[in-house]
């Protein structure tokens, strides 16, 4: 089976695509055909490229959530996307349903998280521990059926499994998460989590780029 991987929008710096689930972004102990080095062989072909093609990776998205991500095809490209990352300049929007109802239709979450590395997971916890780090999101609820709610989420910060550790300690698992959701969810669900918008300002040009992907027509998403 050969993997497509769609392009959603591509110029001399930038590269716009659909991750597919269950991909994961770079090489991982799965040993897995990754989505940086699939792009890699890819532009080596499409663009006749001798040697070694250059990709920048500049954020990234879980294994098992799809949509749209962003790569740097120049260094000076990856150092702009960079600084806008740090600087909380990237509109990230996303699409997630969760398990029952959030506490509010619409809120701004505000958390601070900590990873435990060792078992790759995250918790809530004080704001003065350790190595805590804070992670803020808006949300706003598009509908509910069948003690499940769809919801579009403007994420301010990046933190490993934000949306669903915040999700997860409000009550709300996402619809198939294992990890942050067992006690609702069954083995081999897939998660619902959808990086649906991403809007960047051009490296050279400096005007907004702004890219859409929307969730496949199938189970939990086709409720609404």
């Amino acid at each position: 089976m050969t993997m497509k991987v769609p392009i959603l929008y591509e110029d001399n710096h930038l590269l716009f695509v659909e991750k597919p689930v269950n991909m994961p972004v770079q090489e991982d102990r799965s040993g897995d055909k990754d989505l940086l080095t699939f792009l890699k062989e890819d532009l080596k072909i499409r663009h006749q490229k001798p040697g070694n093609v250059y990709l920048g990776l500049v954020h990234r998205l879980d294994r098992p959530v799809g949509g749209v991500m962003v790569f740097a095809k120049t260094s000076k490209a990856a150092s702009r996307l960079s600084d806008s990352i740090r600087r909380g300049t990237m509109e990230k929007h996303y699409l997630a349903v969760v398990r029952g109802k959030p506490p509010k239709p619409n809120d701004r979450l505000e958390d601070y998280l900590v990873k435990d590395r060792r078992n790759n997971e995250v918790s809530v916890a004080d704001p003065g521990r350790d190595k805590a780090r804070k992670a803020v999101l808006e949300y706003e609820t598009e509908g509910t059926a069948k003690n499940a709610s769809l919801v579009s989420i403007q994420l301010h910060t990046g933190r490993p499994h934000q949306i669903r550790v915040q999700f997860a300690s409000r009550g709300c698992p996402l619809y198939g998460d294992q990890k942050y959701g067992s006690s609702v969810n069954k083995p081999g669900q897939q998660i619902a989590l959808w990086s649906q918008t991403l809007a960047v300002e051009h490296p050279t040009k400096k005007e907004e780029v702004k890219v859409h992907s929307n969730p496949p027509e199938e189970h939990p998403w086709n409720l609404w």
